[in-house]
């Protein structure tokens, strides 16, 4: 009886510590949320870079109030998507270019710098930032970012190139 007894208790102590440890692994994984956040600031940035792509051929079509409610749109998303993952490069890049095309010069050359002290060769930033420069006056600023861009034989460069030529 006294050995049926231990058993027993060895039998519940077993069940108690299986318990224990599904419901710490329950537990954990449902405090793990990196994964949704990591998610979550991708799905922002990709609403928010098809909100920009959309505004910009408005703006090729010359509907520039549909276009700056698109940008505006997307800096919402991407104010987000920075809130989970403030080192991405891109967010950092569409957040100075929806900034830019409100006219908000001042913040919008605060996250191109931003983005390049993460990456100095970020093509569209050195672009982007270029034009900010062009559009305030500051075209030896523009040529610097153009000389960063000439080594790499892309579209950014030739934009910008076309934009400084036209000022």
């Amino acid at each position: 009886m006294v050995a049926d007894h231990q058993l027993l208790n060895m039998i519940k102590k077993f069940i108690y510590a299986i318990a224990f440890c599904l419901l710490t692994q329950v537990s954990f994984a449902a405090g793990d949320d990196s994964s949704s956040d990591d998610k979550n600031y991708l799905d922002q940035y990709k609403v928010a870079k098809n909100l920009v792509n959309r505004g910009k051929k408005l703006e090729k079509k010359g509907k520039n109030e549909k276009a700056l409610k698109l940008y505006k749109s997307a800096y919402e998303k991407l104010l987000e998507a920075n809130k989970l993952e403030s080192r991405n490069p891109d967010i950092l890049n569409y957040l100075g270019f929806t900034l830019r095309k409100d006219g908000k010069y001042e913040q919008a050359e605060k996250y191109y710098l931003q983005g390049l002290e993460i990456k100095p060769d970020h093509n569209g930033i050195n672009e982007y930032l270029g034009e900010l420069y062009v559009k305030t006056q500051r075209i030896d600023l523009a040529k610097e970012r153009l000389a960063v861009l000439k080594d790499c034989n892309c579209e950014e460069y030739k934009d910008l190139e076309e934009v400084i030529k036209n000022n």
